[in-house]
C-alpha cells in the first residue's frame, strides 16, 4: 500500500492536462511566433490557456497572465522586475516566512544597496498587519507577502495587508502558489498588483507557471529576447506545458468547492487522529489554514523530522520534513525559527498534505502508522525534555 501526502511539494499531472499536452505534440508543435499555418495553430493554444488561466483568477484581461517556468521565476520576476525599473535603490518589505524565491531575490537586492524590511510573525506565522503599516516608507515601492505557507499552511490577511499597501502608494504582490486551486482568487476584487501561480501544484505539469500583472504595473523583464509573453518574458513558449496548465487551471476553478470541503474534513479528521500524541505538536494556524495542509513538530531532542520522513516512506507514505525545497539540508526550517520556535523544536517539523487522490481510508491508515512510528521512537520511558517555542509576540 502506498500513500501519498506531499501535494504541496508537487502534484501529479491529470489526465486531462496530459491529454492537452499530447495533443501539442502531435498536431500543435509549432512556434506560436510564426505566421503560418502551424504557428497560427499553437498561438491559438497558447492563448486558449492565457483565457483559461485569467478565468481561473477572475483577470479582466488575459493579456495580465505572463507565462513562465513556474512559481520561482514568477517570483523573481516580480521582486526583480520592480527593482530593475529604478535607476535608484528604493524599500521593499517581505514577511520572514516567504518562500526561497523571494527571500533570494531580496538578498541579492540587499548587496545592491537596496533596504529591505522583513516583517516578523506571530507563533502561528501570521503578519500583524499593523507591523506592515510602521515598516511603511515614503520609498517603499513593493510589498511582497505569502498568501499560503506552503511549511505551516498559515494563510495571511492578504486583502487587508494589500489595503495598507495601496493606501501608501506601494505595489502589492503575493506568491499563491499554494492557495491557487484549493481557495478561490479573483484578482478583481483582491488589492494585488502581482500574484504568482505554478502549474505543478494545480495536477499541470511541472515547467510552466505564470504571474499576475494588473494592467499599468511596469516591470522590466529579467529576459532579453524576441518579447514574448507581452515583451515580459522573451523565449519560444513551451506550448505543451502551458496547454496543460490551463487545462488544469480550468478544472481546478471548476471542482474547488467541492474538493476544497472535501479537503478540510479529511485535514480536521487527521488533526484529530493525532491530537492525543504528546510528543506530537501542531504548528502554523488552525483556523486561517490551507485546505489540504496538516503540519506539527515532534516535541523531543532524539528525532527530527527527516527521520520521521524516512520510516513513514519505509512503511511505503510520502511526507515531507518543512519545506521540499530545503528536504537537502539537515538544517532547521527559517519559517519554524521565524515563528519564535528553537533550533531543536525548527528541525523536527513534519508536513502532511493531501490533494484529489486522498481518501479517508488513507488518512486513517496513515495515522495508525504514524503513531506507531512515534512510538516506536519515543518510548513513554524515555525522558524528552518538552521545549515550548519562545513566542515573538504575546
Amino acid at each position: 500500500m502506498q500513500i501519498y501526502l506531499d501535494y504541496s511539494a508537487t502534484t501529479p499531472p491529470r489526465p486531462e492536462a496530459i491529454a492537452a499536452m499530447q495533443a501539442v505534440f502531435t498536431s500543435s508543435w509549432g512556434n506560436p511566433s510564426s505566421l503560418h499555418e502551424w504557428g497560427g495553430r499553437a498561438a491559438t493554444v497558447l492563448e486558449q490557456a492565457r483565457m483559461q488561466v485569467a478565468a481561473f483568477l477572475n483577470a479582466a484581461d488575459p493579456e495580465s497572465i505572463i507565462f513562465t517556468s513556474g512559481g520561482t521565476e514568477a517570483d523573481n520576476l516580480a521582486i526583480m522586475g520592480v527593482a530593475r525599473s529604478y535607476t535608484t535603490p528604493q524599500h521593499i518589505i517581505i514577511s520572514s516566512v516567504e518562500h526561497s524565491a523571494i527571500t533570494e531575490p531580496a538578498k541579492l537586492l540587499q548587496q545592491w544597496g537596496w533596504d529591505v524590511t522583513y516583517l516578523p510573525v506571530d507563533s502561528n506565522g501570521r503578519v500583524n498587519p499593523l507591523d506592515l503599516q510602521a515598516a511603511l516608507r515614503s520609498n517603499t515601492v513593493l510589498v511582497s507577502i505569502i498568501y499560503g505557507q506552503s511549511e505551516v499552511g498559515t494563510i495571511q490577511p492578504i486583502e487587508t495587508l494589500g489595503n495598507i499597501t495601496r493606501s501608501a502608494g506601494a505595489l502589492f504582490h503575493t506568491d499563491a502558489v499554494q492557495v491557487a486551486g484549493r481557495l478561490p482568487i479573483d484578482v478583481q476584487n483582491l488589492p494585488v498588483d502581482l500574484l504568482s501561480l505554478s502549474s505543478h501544484k494545480i495536477y499541470g505539469p511541472q515547467g510552466a507557471g505564470a504571474l499576475y500583472v494588473r494592467p499599468e504595473v511596469k516591470l522590466v523583464p529579467l529576459l532579453c529576447g524576441g518579447g514574448q509573453e507581452i515583451k515580459l518574458r522573451s523565449g519560444t513558449q513551451a506550448v505543451p506545458t502551458i496547454a496543460g496548465f490551463g487545462t488544469a487551471a480550468q478544472l481546478a476553478a471548476e471542482e474547488m468547492p467541492a474538493e476544497t470541503a472535501r479537503l478540510i474534513a479529511l485535514r480536521d479528521r487527521l488533526f484529530a487522529h493525532m491530537s492525543d500524541l504528546p510528543y506530537l505538536i501542531s504548528t502554523g494556524d488552525r483556523l486561517a489554514r490551507l485546505p489540504h495542509h496538516v503540519s506539527f513538530y515532534l516535541n523531543s531532542k532524539q528525532i527530527t523530522g527527516k527521520t520521521i520522513v524516512r520510516q513513514l516512506n519505509l512503511a511505503g507514505i510520502g511526507i515531507s520534513a518543512g519545506s521540499a525545497c530545503h528536504s537537502g539540508k539537515l538544517s532547521p526550517s527559517p519559517v519554524l525559527l521565524a515563528m519564535g520556535y528553537s533550533d531543536l523544536a525548527a528541525l523536527a517539523g513534519i508536513r502532511l498534505t493531501l490533494g484529489r487522490e486522498t481518501t479517508q481510508a488513507d488518512i486513517d491508515w496513515t495515522a495508525m502508522v504514524l503513531k506507531q512510528v512515534i512510538e516506536r521512537l519515543i518510548p513513554t520511558h524515555t525522558s524528552n525534555s518538552l521545549f515550548t517555542p519562545h513566542l515573538l509576540h504575546g
